[in-house]
């Protein structure tokens, strides 16, 4: 499991990601999703954990909304990316990178995890 991050920069747009507009989708995908609203600091506003097939996942959505810090492995973060990615306009560019930021891809509104995967394991 590592750490990476959905974000999208919060200077260019007044948007912002609700709880509610994840929470539902990711119960979709993991049934038994623990939703935990504590904030505990700035960057973990809003807590979801659950399991997954390639093991334990939790992400967590910075009090801004507009970051998903997303501890969980590389297939995994690369689904909870494009849900944030659904969630957001399409005039607003998200980005994909891992925690030091050795890469960080563009997501586009038709980027699949797959492709995001596929992009992150083609770096050097």
């Amino acid at each position: 499991m590592a750490t990476y991050l959905a974000l999208f920069d919060d200077s260019s747009t007044t948007c912002r990601i609700e709880p509610s507009a994840l929470t539902p989708v990711l119960q979709d995908i993991w049934a038994d999703t623990v939703i935990d609203p504590t904030i505990r600091s700035e960057a973990r506003g809003f807590t979801w954990s659950f399991q997954t097939s390639c093991g334990s996942a939790e992400t967590y959505l910075h009090t801004d909304g507009t970051c998903l810090y997303i501890d969980a492995a590389l297939t995994d973060a690369a689904q909870i990316a494009c849900i944030l990615r659904d969630c957001v306009p399409e005039s607003i560019e998200v980005i994909f990178c891992d925690q030091g930021y050795n890469f960080d891809l563009v997501i586009t509104p038709d980027t699949t995890p797959a492709e995001l995967i596929g992009k992150a394991d083609a770096l050097p």
